[in-house]
Formats: structure tokens, C-alpha cells, sequence
């Protein structure tokens, strides 16, 4: 009985971690970033893991990612330009950013 109680416990943690990443996934579909966008492979765009590679350590990059992911770019990862998202806010931009420099 104890061992059941204990391993719903932890399964109840593990969820409890994962459910910001699977929110901000939720959110980056919902504002259609996983049109062009995967987490472990490209597709028009980079993969997230790999941008979350390139900004690794740099400060301000939530900052900076979240003005790129509102206002677009272009010339980072080749000659196809990220549009605006002019549906994502500046606090979901930031947390879109947020969540793809967590992933590794």
C-alpha cells in the first residue's frame, strides 16, 4: 500500500515538472510557432533545441528572442525570414522564448 501511495506521489511530481513545458508547447501551437518550428528538427525554421543551443549562456536572450518572435527577423539561420507574430504579446513572447531555451 505504501508503495503505491509513494509512486502515485511521484508520478504526481514528475507531471507537476512537465506541465510548463507542455503549457508553453500548448501556448507555441496555439500562436501557430509549430507551423514552421519543431522542437528536435527543422522544418521552415530552426528546430527549438537548436536555437536553444546557439543562445545558450547569453544574457538578455529572453529579451532578445522575445522581440525577434513579435517583430520577426531574418539572416539568423539562412535567407527564409521569420514573419511578425503580431498575436503574441510581449509576456507570451517571453515565455515562448522562455520555454525554447529551456529545451535541451
Amino acid at each position: 500500500m505504501k508503495y503505491a501511495f509513494f509512486a502515485k506521489l511521484a508520478a504526481s511530481a514528475m507531471l507537476a515538472a512537465a506541465a510548463p513545458a507542455f503549457a508553453d508547447q500548448a501556448l507555441a501551437t496555439a500562436k501557430n510557432c509549430m507551423t514552421c518550428h519543431a522542437v528536435d528538427k527543422k522544418l521552415v525554421g530552426p528546430a527549438y533545441k537548436d536555437v536553444a543551443a546557439k543562445y545558450a549562456g547569453q544574457k538578455d536572450v529572453v529579451d532578445k528572442l522575445a522581440v525577434k518572435i513579435m517583430k520577426g527577423g531574418s539572416g539568423v539561420y539562412g535567407p527564409v525570414p521569420m514573419p511578425a507574430n503580431t498575436q503574441v504579446n510581449e509576456a507570451e513572447a517571453k515565455q515562448l522564448a522562455a520555454w525554447v531555451l529551456s529545451l535541451k
